[in-house]
């Protein structure tokens, strides 16, 4: 739908994630007046600034950008008031303070990668994964104090098939992201936009931010939910778990697997080699290693590693 009054917009976002929504929007009949990113990091070994994707981005379509450090310092507010936008579209950034979200007169909007309420939190798309959702989706609301809980303008729903994984999902979610955001601009340049308040089940998953506790495999758990796990966080930043067997003990990332049910008198986490397979024994069967990490090492298929024989029959993951 093409808006009869194109809307002007500052666009804020930092990830990769972020940028097939801001493309959409220069690309639509909206006016781009201003993009706001994350200042630039020190990331690697060698400590040397990385820009963001949005940046990289703007730089690359000669497009300006601003990168306060402060959102609330009163020369960037002034700022942002100077551009007169009739809305802010924010897509994977930080929180905004409600000096900043108040300014448009059509208010600040969210693009999030969940069917929201559920999965409100840093990482849903990692987490819907995780916990063997059949669907996930994108959904556009309206910023206000809290986190994701503003009034819901849009919704878009996609399956998640057995073979995705964090990576293939994010690239699903980051092109219907992009079309909803102009369909959530359209809407609100033609007054047809209708917000609606979020209702909070008491059923909501969370979807937290990733760290090592809950990134780590608990090879009691069934089968399913341990290839579950791996598949909501490959490619990055990756399951793990140790690995033992005899004097050798290191750490192992796990971006692969599938699981087959079984019956066997193993011992829980012992691992069993043949010349093309390495599994894993777990309740209910057994989880087959397809791409591992020693650490220090390459991301190799597990085919390889058998070759040089890293891994080894009798050795334990836990």
């Amino acid at each position: 739908m093409t808006s009869s009054m194109p809307l002007r917009v500052v666009f804020m976002g930092t990830p990769e994630f972020a940028v097939s929504s801001l493309d959409a929007i220069r690309q639509s009949a909206h006016q781009l007046v201003g993009v706001v990113t994350a200042p630039d990091r020190p990331a690697g070994r060698g400590r040397k600034l990385q820009l963001s994707a949005v940046k990289t981005y703007c730089i690359d379509n000669d497009v300006p950008v601003m990168q306060p450090e402060n959102l609330s310092d009163p020369a960037f507010v002034k700022k942002l008031q100077s551009l007169r936008a009739d809305v802010f579209v924010v897509v994977a950034f930080k929180l905004l303070p409600k000096e900043i979200f108040s300014i448009p007169r059509f208010g600040t909007f969210n693009c999030h990668a969940s069917i929201l309420p559920d999965y409100r939190g840093a990482a849903p798309i990692n987490w819907a994964i995780i916990n063997g959702e059949p669907q996930t989706g994108v959904t556009t609301f309206f910023i206000d104090e809290k986190v994701d809980t503003g009034a819901i303008l849009e919704k878009a729903e996609t399956d998640i098939l057995a073979n995705d994984n964090a990576g293939s999902l994010h690239d699903k979610l980051q092109v219907l992201g992009s079309e909803l955001v102009v369909i959530t601009l359209d809407k609100i340049a033609n007054q047809t936009a209708v917000s609606k308040p979020q209702n909070t089940p008491e059923s909501i998953h969370r979807a937290p931010k990733l760290n090592p506790e809950n990134r780590k495999i608990d090879w009691a758990s069934p089968g399913i939910d341990i290839v579950n796990l791996i598949r909501g966080l490959s490619p990055y930043p990756c399951a793990w778990t140790q690995y033992s067997f005899e004097d050798v003990l290191s750490t192992i990332k796990i971006a692969e697997a599938v699981f087959e049910t079984a019956t066997h008198q193993l011992a829980i986490g012992e691992l069993q080699c043949d010349k093309s397979n390495a599994k894993v024994a777990v309740r209910d069967g057994f989880v087959f290693l397809k791409k591992l990490q020693f650490q220090g090492k390459k991301m190799l298929n597990t085919s390889d590693l058998l070759n040089g024989s890293a891994l080894q029959t009798g050795a334990f993951l836990g």
